[in-house]
């Protein structure tokens, strides 16, 4: 995207012909002196109101990363729950596979643990791409890939698979491959993240990304699914993610579900 050229706020608004229209307004309310004053000041209200707009007034790295359709990412709550899968997964947690938006970046965040090693698929277009992130597609450690179709590992080549703001954009008919496509891949199990029904709002920009607004399902309707598609739920995990939680009162901003590898 071509940046916009900055506008200087400090500059006078008395220059000549810097702002026409109110120089104009000048020449035609000379017998109105308050007016032209309350226009002036209006016309900088509005300059530095624009400029301020165009700033941004934080980076949109973090605004992507944070954000997903105006609600909170899945992908940055994984950090958060970082310390309690440790909790539930232990030594499951030294091979890990992540999938969805924002690879990049949790990938790098997993390989400064001790003893652990990931990797990542990114599922849709790369836009604005670090050049961490282009190193860690160059040496294959990230993949960009469909997970429509499946994926380019042998069974059980992930200990643990994560997978975050993916799945809510795939419709049923893809979800019956992709899902257990995922837990193939693992050894010890996938850990879904998932939006709150009525958390975001689809917008314009990411439907274009994602070719379909989210679809943000219940717990139930997850629950009915994992059933239909004989995918088993790993409670044990489960029970020990939401006792690590508790503790540390923590409250995750996205649905958890944790799902058993094949035998």
């Amino acid at each position: 995207m071509m940046s916009r050229r900055p506008v200087n706020p400090t500059r006078r608004l008395g220059d000549g012909g810097s702002i026409p229209f109110v120089t104009s307004i000048q020449a035609k309310s000379r017998n109105s002196p308050l007016l032209s004053i309350a226009l002036v000041v209006l016309g900088a209200i509005l300059l530095i109101g624009y400029c301020y707009s165009n700033s941004g007034g934080s980076s949109n790295g973090i605004r992507d990363v944070s954000n997903l359709e105006g609600g909170a990412s899945c992908t940055a709550e994984v950090l958060q729950a970082l310390p309690f899968l440790k909790k539930a997964y232990g030594d499951s947690l030294h091979k890990v596979l992540h999938v969805g938006p924002e690879s990049c970046s949790l990938v790098s965040s997993l390989l400064k643990e001790e003893d652990t090693e990931a990797w990542g698929i990114e599922p849709y277009e790369l836009d604005d791409v670090s050049a961490k992130c282009k190193n860690l597609i160059r040496k294959g450690v990230v993949r960009v890939a469909d997970i429509k179709f499946p994926l380019p590992y042998r069974p059980k080549s992930f200990s643990l698979v994560i997978v975050s703001d993916a799945l809510d954009y795939l419709s049923p008919k893809y979800l019956n491959k992709t899902l257990p496509e995922l837990v193939r891949v693992s050894s010890d199990g996938v850990v879904v993240f998932s939006g709150y029904p009525g958390q975001q709002s689809a917008r314009v920009e990411e439907v274009a990304k994602f070719g379909r607004p989210a679809k943000l399902r219940s717990s139930s309707w997850w629950i009915r699914f994992f059933v239909q598609t004989s995918l088993e739920e790993n409670e044990t995990a489960g029970k020990k993610f939401e006792q690590a939680s508790a503790k540390r009162a923590y409250k995750p901003a996205c649905q958890v579900f944790h799902l058993k590898s094949y035998p």
